[in-house]
């Protein structure tokens, strides 16, 4: 079930986040440099599979480590968005099959590995520069019928810890 929420993702305890990004991504601006920020071995880990795999828009990327307050995090880079032109350069825009693929992924993923609960922002309306409109019924096609809780959060509040129905009382 599909619950949008309002608060900080980053405070989520859904037992994986997913956030769009581009392959070869800097991470420079808004979710992604905090989750670079927050998650430093993250983001170079992110780094050196860019470097080795090439990865495509359309894909995914799964990271598992500890969190700043030592907590089990696991953080899945959904590739929404076109990679740079070249090394150093500015992500190029989400595409709407993009994030389709890639939220497919993400379904199977969960699937297969028994995830209990996902949170994920608005993908790919914030420098992938698309509108939510056509982007959320492709998040309700491809993962309202997962039998856990899928937390959106669709308005952003720093600091904010939402209130999130445990995956027991979210079906």
């Amino acid at each position: 079930m599909i619950h949008e929420l309002t608060g900080d993702l980053l405070l989520s305890k859904a037992s994986l986040i997913a956030h769009g990004v581009a392959p070869n991504d800097g991470f420079q601006h808004g979710l992604a440099l905090a989750l670079r920020e927050a998650f430093p071995a993250m983001y170079k880990d992110f780094r050196h599979f860019c470097h080795q795999q090439s990865p495509r828009p359309g894909t995914l990327w799964l990271w598992q480590g500890t969190g700043p307050a030592g907590r089990h995090v696991r953080l899945a880079a959904l590739f929404t968005q076109e990679p740079p032109a070249h090394d150093g350069g500015k992500p190029g825009r989400a595409r709407t099959e993009h994030v389709n693929h890639a939220l497919h992924a993400l379904k199977q993923l969960v699937e297969r590995d028994a995830i209990r609960s996902l949170a994920l922002p608005r993908l790919a309306t914030g420098v992938g520069g698309l509108d939510w409109a056509h982007v959320e019924p492709l998040v309700h096609a491809q993962l309202g019928g997962l039998k856990i809780p899928v937390y959106v959060y669709t308005k952003y509040a720093a600091g904010w810890a939402a209130e999130e129905p445990p995956p027991d009382r979210a079906k």
